[in-house]
């Protein structure tokens, strides 16, 4: 396995339910875009990788400063996050080997901790799988009966929400995506089309911050959790240590 990993960011998406001008991936977030944010987060963490910015074909909003990567290719979006993968596995056949780890992360998560980054690498650097960023599940969970009522309430021992980065191996996430799609098996994310191939994806702890943005309220909540970080970092970091 290569040192550096592949990034995989699909931005192709429109973001409708959050009601704004633009994708809310172009939305300002403390004075940048949303996706600057996160590929700072990203670059920060991995400098040395090599990057594959999924973008709709007609993406009018994009700014190329805001990648930090010297290694790196926009591939062309596609209709669904799985079908934007799969591009961009496909636009890197000819360089990637099979047992390189490829981390794909959503553009909506300005917020990831780069110690969760880090960790998740080196959790994976010797899984024969590959595995995602998790946090277990805190809240009652109720099932609802498809009419606005509550149908039973879920046990929540073993539950987890499902975070990104999620990371494996090339040969193995190609084949996933690519039969899934085959069949008609509808993914959600990298992990459950690796799940139907009969793998159990590892489960890596991580924090409960890394928020996707969604809704029009996650906005100012993310704002709130960068503000919380830098905080939290500027008490931690060395005197005469200049924050990044």
């Amino acid at each position: 396995m290569s040192a550096s990993p592949w990034l995989v960011v699909p931005a192709a998406g429109q973001g409708r339910r959050m009601g704004a001008d633009r994708p809310k991936q172009y939305l300002t977030l403390d004075a940048r875009p949303v996706m600057a944010h996160t590929l700072t987060r990203l670059h920060a963490a991995f400098p040395g990788a090599r990057l594959c910015l999924c973008l709709d074909p007609d993406d009018a909003w994009f700014d190329p400063d805001w990648v930090l990567f010297a290694d790196w290719r926009r591939v062309a979006g596609g209709a669904e996050r799985a079908d934007s993968v799969a591009n961009a596995l496909g636009a890197i056949a000819h360089e990637a080997r099979d047992d390189d780890l490829v981390l794909v992360h959503d553009v909506a998560r300005p917020c990831v901790a780069v110690e969760d980054l880090r960790r998740l690498m080196r959790v994976l650097a010797d899984d024969a799988v590959g595995g995602l960023l998790a946090a277990t599940v805190a809240d009652t969970m109720k099932r609802d009966d498809g009419g606005g009522r509550v149908a039973r309430t879920e046990p929540r021992a073993g539950l987890w929400h499902a975070l990104t980065p999620q990371g494996f191996r090339y040969g193995l996430l190609n084949q996933a995506l690519r039969q899934a799609m085959a069949s008609g098996v509808t993914v959600t994310d990298e992990a459950s089309a690796v799940e139907a191939l009969g793998h159990a994806p590892r489960l890596v702890p991580g924090r409960r911050d890394n928020l996707k943005i969604t809704h029009p309220e996650d906005l100012a909540l993310a704002g709130m959790i960068l503000a919380a970080q830098a905080s939290a970092h500027s008490e931690t970091a060395p005197a005469g240590v200049a924050e990044r």
